[in-house]
């Protein structure tokens, strides 16, 4: 039995999204819960067993698995037919691992400090900036039309979704643009977004 934790409009969105994407919303169990919001609204619900309170959390015959990079690995490499993930000896899984840790040990980090306008000689020397992160995207989607390979990954919808949820950060770079245009317009895409504001406004 797969149980998903979920809050709307929140970071666990993606894990629904990637859900519907590969088809197995009939196999998880989505259980809505609340979170804290960077507006004071919302609180910590004592339903949601993460110790942290947050979402995503999946459940799986026991087991908890928390992180939206984490949860996208483990639920694509539980369902490999669906030809999200790319799973152990496939030329593509290197890449595909990569990128999935990138965005949370750089892409996310780098954008929450300069959108908190937040700057520090240890965390560009570590972390690098938005520019460096941006540079990256460019380089790969230089090359083809999505991160990985040359279809769409988890990863194109991990990473893709902070342009989503942040779309002033967006860079004026027409491959990006178009990249995530063709992650965020997929129908699954838009049908979880659309259902995730009306769950937001219920």
């Amino acid at each position: 039995m797969l149980i998903l934790h979920h809050a709307p409009q929140s970071r666990s969105t993606r894990i629904v999204q990637l859900i519907a994407e590969m088809g197995i919303e009939a196999e998880v169990d989505l259980r809505l819960t609340q979170i804290p919001r960077v507006d004071g609204s919302g609180g910590r619900d004592p339903g949601n067993p993460h110790p942290e309170g947050k979402v995503p959390l999946l459940e799986h015959d026991g087991a908890q698995v928390s992180e939206s990079n984490a949860v996208m690995l483990y639920l694509t490499d539980l369902y490999p037919d669906t030809a999200l993930g790319r799973p152990v000896g496939h030329p593509s899984r290197g890449a595909y691992l990569s990128w999935l840790a990138w965005y949370g040990n750089v892409f996310e980090p780098v954008h929450l400090l300069h959108f908190a306008q937040l700057s520090h000689p240890a965390l560009s020397s570590s972390l690098r900036d938005v520019p460096a992160a941006v540079a990256r995207l460019q380089a790969a989607l230089a090359e083809r039309d999505w991160l990985v390979d040359d279809h769409l990954s988890a990863a194109d919808i991990l990473v893709s979704s902070t342009y989503g949820w942040l779309p002033q950060l967006m860079p004026d770079d027409a491959r990006i643009r178009d990249w995530v245009d063709r992650c965020l317009s997929r129908p699954a895409m838009r049908r979880v977004s659309a259902e995730d504001k009306a769950r937001a406004g219920a």
